[in-house]
């Protein structure tokens, strides 16, 4: 089990920027700074697509609205990457099963994708960018410094992301009826839309 709290901050860390966790670790394997990455990892096509992805979503994830956009695209991705990385990680480790692991990451990065997405939902609502672009960058930053820290205290890394995890969970309910109220006035701004672009005479029926 001593490969568990690993898998885990890395599924949660994957949810967040799931490229920023396949970068980081595999550099950090590729450099020598730790022995407990696998190769799969570390290898430079890996890397450089790991790379580029990363750059792509650094600039996506402070744009409001694409960031729901890119957000919505990696509700799958995400889960994936998470329990990937785990399997990997639990297979060279040799300490748990990896279909054990992958359920853990993947199972985690889900929870905290969730978590991400429905925080960016209540923060679009704001009109101002300036809110995308710092919570941008402390997910970025809290992500990559997490995986960071497993690798050298893997159990108090987990910790970590456990309540980091709770907290988002939290806040997130905290924040439904808010998320609720801003969907629903958009979507009816696109149906007043649609009724004032509609012909004369021709009217639009209400949705729902």
């Amino acid at each position: 089990m001593s490969v568990l709290p690993l898998v885990f901050t890395s599924g949660w860390a994957s949810g967040i920027n799931a490229y920023a966790v396949v970068l980081l670790l595999g550099l950090l394997g590729a450099t020598g700074v730790t022995d407990e990455v696998p190769a799969a990892l570390q290898r430079p096509d890996v890397l450089t697509v790991a790379a580029v992805l990363f750059v792509c979503e650094a600039v996506a994830d402070k744009i409001p609205y694409v960031d729901s956009v890119w957000d919505a695209v990696h509700t799958v991705i995400r889960p994936i990457a998470g329990g990937v990385v785990a399997a990997l990680l639990a297979g060279h480790n040799g300490s748990l099963p990896e279909l054990a692991a992958g359920a853990v990451g993947g199972s985690t990065a889900l929870l905290s994708h969730l978590v991400k997405a429905g925080t960016r939902i209540a923060v679009n609502t704001s009109p101002e960018p300036a809110s995308n672009i710092v919570l941008s960058l402390l997910e970025d930053l809290g992500a990559a410094g997490i995986i960071v820290f497993a690798v050298f205290h893997p159990v108090i890394a987990a910790v970590v992301a456990a309540l980091l995890l709770a907290a988002g969970i939290t806040v997130v309910v905290l924040l439904w009826s808010r998320i609720r109220r801003h969907l629903r006035r958009r979507r009816q701004r696109r149906e007043a839309r649609r009724t004032a672009a509609a012909p004369a005479g021709d009217a639009v029926p209400p949705a729902g």
